[in-house]
């Protein structure tokens, strides 16, 4: 499918939004939260709606029709230890440990995610001019409002056993690979393969993934847009410093039902794979450690602590591995920027590609309808280039509130702030972005959401594009995920 019949296509979802929101008014009075147990029952925060003696016959099949209206919104989970790809996947992080799905023989599910946005927003910087061939590369690129292209992901995934499973994501259309490219591919094991009391009574508490995947660092990259899949972002860009990166090997998890997490990974430290020079590669390791709870019905309290850490690397991406590129397009950019070559523009790239050790912290906290997720995060490391360490410090926190009948409205403020060395900079430089955004489900797979942000560059020297750098202004995104 191209580019452009991706962009046709959501643009007619979203003209079709409000026919899809008179439908699902109708059925509104009944509160159904979009949390689920990992099966096809929804679960609320609040009392479900129910039948009462003092209810009529016509009202209780009145109720009953609304209840199985709403139902019929949702797509079934036919996969075990599935995370939805729709609103029920909003606030999940690693994939269920716990669930009641029945294995029925091999199955396989297709599925997908696409975005489309448009773009107001406006940037400046005060850089000094660097004139070259006639060419001042310090000269920002003019933008204006406009559509950006659609993107798109395809999802595949198969049952293959009781308890074991394989995910493939691919990347249809995206900004930086406007060609099909496949993300990742893994297998994840939630059942012993042999039916032993021994092993049985293991995976029961551990869960073990390999293949080709998205490493578990931190919490963050469970919150993020991924590219087509923007559903469970409640805001339009990602952090300044996008922890997120896809590499080869395996994770061990333990985790039982007080909300206990324990998981360590080793990967092969870079996106692709790669036999030759071994003196300049080592693998690199992963942990993390924290707690997920349920306190009661309206309280959820999580934390965790990550790590990740490789000595060396030809060219390791764990802050530059988005191959989908940044929400925000051609900001801080010169005239020669082009979607596919500068399709980072408004990141912050610290460029630890030989040796890195990250360390972040997640705590998260929903009461009822409002919810605070942070990120405590510092790196440290270089290119092959340089001879010593650099370090870069990165805080973000966000606080969002869901209203309405399954929490189909939402605002949401974020502060997020990265500081740090770059090469050849003697003085520290720093970049912060606001962002404010406020969304609607118009159904469980279609989501609309508005973000106004405010992102500025400082302390970067005359000679840097981004000395007195700063862009600001509106993004309008819809997303359908399935």
């Amino acid at each position: 499918m191209t580019r452009n019949r991706f962009t046709a296509i959501a643009a007619a979802l979203l003209a079709a939004s409000p026919l899809l929101a008179s439908a699902q008014t109708a059925v509104a009075s009944s509160h159904v939260s979009p949390a689920t147990t990992s099966d096809t029952t929804l679960v609320t925060p609040k009392t479900v709606t129910k039948a009462t003696p003092a209810m009529t016959a016509e009202d209780s099949l009145m109720l009953a029709a609304k209840a199985k209206a709403i139902a019929l919104l949702y797509r079934p989970i036919e996969l075990q230890h599935y995370r939805a790809a729709d609103q029920r996947g909003v606030n999940v992080f690693e994939a269920p440990k716990q669930d009641n799905i029945p294995f029925e023989g091999v199955k396989l599910l297709w599925g997908g995610a696409f975005t489309q946005q448009f773009q107001g927003l406006q940037h400046k910087n005060t850089a000094a001019p660097k004139v070259t061939a006639g060419v001042d590369a310090n000269q920002l690129i003019t933008i204006g409002h406009g559509f950006n292209n659609a993107v798109a992901n395809l999802n595949l995934g198969v049952q293959l056993a009781q308890g074991i499973r394989i995910n493939v994501t691919t990347y249809a259309s995206a900004r930086h690979h406007q060609e099909t490219w496949v993300k990742d591919g893994y297998v994840l094991m939630d059942a012993s393969p042999i039916d032993n009391d021994y092993l049985n009574l293991l995976m029961h508490f551990v869960t073990v993934r390999a293949g080709h995947f998205e490493v578990n660092y931190g919490d963050q990259h469970f919150r993020r847009s991924d590219n087509g899949n923007t559903i469970y972002n409640p805001f339009v860009g990602n952090l300044l410093m996008d922890a997120f990166t896809t590499e080869i090997g395996a994770e061990a998890y333990f985790r039982n039902e007080t909300g206990v997490l324990a998981m360590a990974g080793i990967t092969a430290g870079e996106v692709h794979g790669q036999v030759t020079a071994p003196e300049k590669r080592s693998p690199g390791y992963i942990g993390k450690l924290g707690f997920d709870r349920q306190i009661d019905s309206t309280k959820r309290v999580r934390l965790t602590g990550s790590i990740y850490r490789t000595a060396h690397s030809a060219s390791n991406t764990l802050y530059s591995g988005d191959r989908g590129g940044s929400r925000y397009y051609d900001v801080l950019e010169n005239t020669a920027s082009t979607e596919t070559a500068n399709a980072w523009s408004g990141n912050v790239r610290p460029g630890m590609s030989d040796n890195i050790t990250a360390i972040v912290f997640n705590p998260f906290v929903k009461i009822g309808g409002i919810e605070f997720f942070g990120n405590i995060e510092q790196a440290t490391g270089k290119a092959s280039t340089e001879l010593g360490n650099r370090t870069w410090s990165q805080y973000s926190g966000e606080t969002v509130y869901r209203f309405l009948p399954r929490e189909q409205m939402y605002v949401g403020a974020r502060y997020n702030t990265a500081s740090g060395a770059l090469v050849g900079v003697a003085n520290s430089v720093s970049v912060t972005r606001t962002q404010l955004a406020a969304g609607w489900f118009v159904t469980p797979a279609l989501l609309t959401k508005i973000e106004w942000v405010n992102q500025k560059y400082n302390d970067f020297p005359a000679s840097d594009i981004r000395n007195g750098g700063a862009f600001r202004g509106f993004m309008v995104e819809g997303v359908v995920a399935f």
